[in-house]
């Protein structure tokens, strides 16, 4: 009975094991590129200094850091909080794509490209924002509600000069274009170029709450960008816009062949 006790806590150690590299494997994941990578190596230098002041006698600095570091968990919270958002909301996937055919997968990507491009040649400023798996409804403000498939031509009327919402972005879900003139959180990230615009700063700040593709279109320099992750892709033409798009948002049948 002893040795069937034995045999079976092995088993269970090596699940546990197994369960806790996979969860620290998809924190990783989840976090590469973004911020949070760099606050990590923040508190891994803090913790460093910790032991450095207890081996070296550093008593002042060693009582600081210990009581910072008793409240870890706390700060991790608070340090993390967007991501560990985006952690638990990734649970419940929502894919861009669930209810379309591919046919109208790749005809919303053709739709998508040919009303940005349009815009960049005639150097008229727009921001679209695709939601994948993360919801973004918590992130908008304002915004006006519209229920449309995406086309070239709805996408240039919007963000004519002319129009009354062509400041705010436009949002995309599920296929469908489901509001425009909304207003994003900006980054706070403070090593941008100071030369990026708004539009730039607000698709950089949402992006790194959420998984969501944001498609920036320069007034100033008519250039097409995609950002995700908090990350920028510059300078797009039409081909490789579409390859972005098309890999980013993953049509049903480049799903199946990764399945």
């Amino acid at each position: 009975m002893f040795e069937m006790w034995t045999n079976f806590r092995w088993l269970l150690d090596l699940l546990d094991i197994l369960l806790v590299a996979f969860i620290i494997y998809r924190i990783l994941l989840l976090i590469q590129g973004t911020r949070a990578v760099q606050m990590l190596v923040g508190l891994a230098v803090l913790l460093i200094i910790y032991v450095a002041s207890q081996i070296g006698g550093l008593f002042t600095l060693n009582w600081i850091l210990d009581n910072f570091l008793s409240s870890i968990i706390l700060v991790i919270v608070v340090l993390f909080q967007h991501d560990i958002r985006r952690a638990l909301i990734h649970v419940g996937r929502n894919p861009f794509f669930a209810d379309l055919s591919f046919r109208e997968e790749t005809k919303v990507i053709d739709e998508l490209c040919r009303g940005c491009v349009a815009l960049a040649q005639k150097r008229m400023g727009a921001l679209l924002v695709i939601e994948r798996e993360t919801g973004i409804n918590d992130f908008l403000e304002v915004g006006v509600e519209i229920d449309a498939k995406p086309s070239g031509d709805l996408i240039h009327a919007i963000f004519h000069t002319s129009s009354p919402i062509h400041d705010g972005a436009l949002i995309i879900q599920r296929g469908r274009i489901t509001c425009a003139g909304c207003f994003l959180p900006l980054t706070q990230n403070p090593d941008l170029s100071p030369r990026l615009g708004t539009r730039h700063r607000a698709a950089i700040g949402l992006t790194e709450m959420v998984d969501a593709v944001v498609i920036v279109v320069s007034e100033e320099t008519g250039r097409v960008s995609v950002v995700v992750g908090g990350k920028m892709t510059r300078d797009l033409e039409m081909t490789t816009l579409k390859k972005v798009l098309s890999r980013l948002l993953e049509p049903r049948r480049l799903r199946g062949k990764k399945t």
